[in-house]
């Protein structure tokens, strides 16, 4: 299943980067609204029980830190989803470009459906709060060029960070897999189907260090934590 899902992205995603694209917007300079607080936050989540994930959140605040949660299956025979956690930092280019995002799309107080006939690709959540004011919208599919890019980011972000659960997880209980595994995060890297590898850097490190880790998958690891250097 999770296969299955990186397919139906992989082949979704370029798709919508090319709308995204086909037109410039109309950005203020100010990314954060002047006089929100740290805790002025976006997060996005994603619900859609035939993938895998079938569920995740990322929280992301103007202070730079960053919450993922989400509900999966590690291997196609598990028998439930099991959830994983991660906290991590988010670069300021990355944190004022999606805040920006968020204020050319209204803080998402209007209309994000685009009401096409479409295929169902999960139930989609944005939410926007400074302390003062909170707004949410959902959406299977938007016309908003702002919502579109918002979209191909947090999904990049999930899909990092879900390669980051499975290399932990092998990091830990089946090494023999690490060296495959981080040939794929390559390969994503390379079809740019990620985002945030910094969030990895914790998991490569220890790669990196295991002495009970073949040295191919060792010096991959090293590679990846030095491209991940923001």
């Amino acid at each position: 299943m999770r296969l299955e899902w990186m397919a139906r992205n992989r082949m979704l995603l370029p798709l919508v980067v090319a709308m995204a694209s086909a037109a410039s917007l109309a950005l203020t300079a100010q990314s954060v609204p002047e006089g929100s607080p740290a805790g002025t936050s976006v997060k996005f989540t994603l619900d859609f029980p035939a993938s895998n994930p079938e569920h995740y959140s990322i929280d992301i605040w103007a202070n730079g830190r960053a919450v993922y949660d989400s509900l999966a299956r590690l291997t196609d025979d598990a028998g439930s989803a099991e959830m994983f956690h991660w906290d991590f930092e988010i670069p300021a280019a990355s944190r004022e470009r999606v805040f920006a995002l968020a204020q050319a799309a209204s803080f998402f107080s209007g209309k994000l459906e685009s009401g096409r006939k479409l295929a169902f690709t999960g139930k989609k959540t944005l939410e926007y709060e400074d302390g003062k004011s909170a707004s949410t919208g959902t959406y299977n599919y938007s016309d908003l060029h702002s919502i579109q890019e918002l979209t191909v980011y947090f999904q990049s972000v999930s899909q990092t960070l879900e390669l980051v659960r499975r290399l932990d997880y092998d990091q830990r209980y089946q090494k023999l897999a690490l060296d495959a595994d981080l040939k794929n995060v390559e390969a994503q890297m390379a079809d740019k189907q990620l985002a945030e590898l910094q969030a990895a850097a914790p998991v490569l490190e220890k790669i990196a260090a295991d002495a009970a880790v073949v040295k191919v998958a060792r010096a991959r690891a090293q590679r990846l934590l030095e491209i991940s250097k923001p």
